[in-house]
């Protein structure tokens, strides 16, 4: 089978993960034989196979306990004020990787809240980062995953529709998405007699890629789109190249790829998630390559 294979030059790490990896690598390789992770570092099994093969080992919130006086990483999702104070009545030693934007953002939600605002957040209910924005308002914040949850929200009534509403998104939903959001809910805020203010939150990282990758996705015969199955960014991303290319096949390894998807002569690209490291896009177009 002949086949010609290139590689997305703009998938890969973002810059929030590329930091957090590389502060746990800085601190493993200068002599700490153990960093635990609060939470998943990054959404990407093989890429944390590999950090925990150095000494990575990845706890959640019930571990705090037990862990007083070691070092534990605060990933670039974000934590709420909670944890920070927590760690402090431990005398957990953090090393806070929290993404700039994630961080902004943070800064920014808490700061309308004490305006008085109601906060409307757009992002995946129960991920790593809205948690961590909902924890700037102790959970005084309405969040909606999709159209479906915010119209079912709006029937149910909205607390404070009628004044301030403030409205952001996690910084790795679809901007298009978020723009249908923000034309639903200032429709209902303006004809309850309140006012919107909606905050441009997506990383722009994240947004520039959207169109970038549905262009290569549209370039190509097939798409092998690579990511580890609990990254949220990568159901944004594997959905947006579906939606552009109908063949488009989700891959977490080499092992994954399935000759059957291939036809002669097709022109194959690899592309994948803001967490999907730059050696798996690598390995995955190898594999492909092996099939010629």
């Amino acid at each position: 089978m002949r086949l010609s294979v290139e590689i997305d030059s703009h998938s890969g790490f973002c810059g929030g993960v590329i930091r957090a990896i590389s502060k746990a690598e800085n601190f493993l390789s200068e002599g700490g034989s153990v960093l635990y992770s609060l939470g998943s570092i990054v959404h990407n099994e093989a890429e944390l196979g590999r950090l925990e093969g150095r000494g990575l080992v990845t706890v959640g919130h019930d571990d705090l306990p037990r862990l007083q006086g070691k070092d534990v990483l605060i990933r670039a999702h974000g934590e709420p004020p909670q944890t920070y104070a927590e760690a402090k009545r431990l005398g957990i030693n953090l090393i806070d990787c929290t993404c700039p934007v994630v961080l902004q953002l943070q800064k920014h939600i808490r700061r309308a809240y004490d305006d008085g605002s109601s906060i409307v957040i757009f992002g995946k209910v129960g991920h790593a980062e809205v948690l961590g924005l909902v924890g700037q308002v102790d959970g005084d914040a309405l969040v909606v995953e999709n159209m479906d949850m915010l119209r079912d929200a709006l029937s149910a009534g909205i607390k404070g529709l009628g004044g301030v509403v403030d409205l952001f998104s996690q910084t790795t939903k679809s901007p298009s998405e978020y723009r249908e959001i923000c034309n639903v809910l200032r429709r209902a805020v303006e004809e309850a007699g309140g006012t919107l203010n909606v905050h441009a939150t997506i990383c722009s990282q994240v947004a520039s890629r959207h169109a970038q990758l549905e262009n290569f996705a549209i370039s190509h015969d097939v798409v092998v789109f690579v990511a580890g199955k609990d990254s949220s960014n990568g159901k944004v991303l594997f959905d947006l190249c579906a939606g552009a290319n109908p063949r488009t096949y989700r891959v977490g390894s080499p092992e994954d790829v399935d000759s059957a998807i291939f036809r002669d002569g097709d022109k194959v690209g690899v592309c994948g998630a803001t967490s999907t490291p730059k050696w798996l896009l690598e390995a995955v177009a190898g594999k492909i390559l092996h099939l010629c």
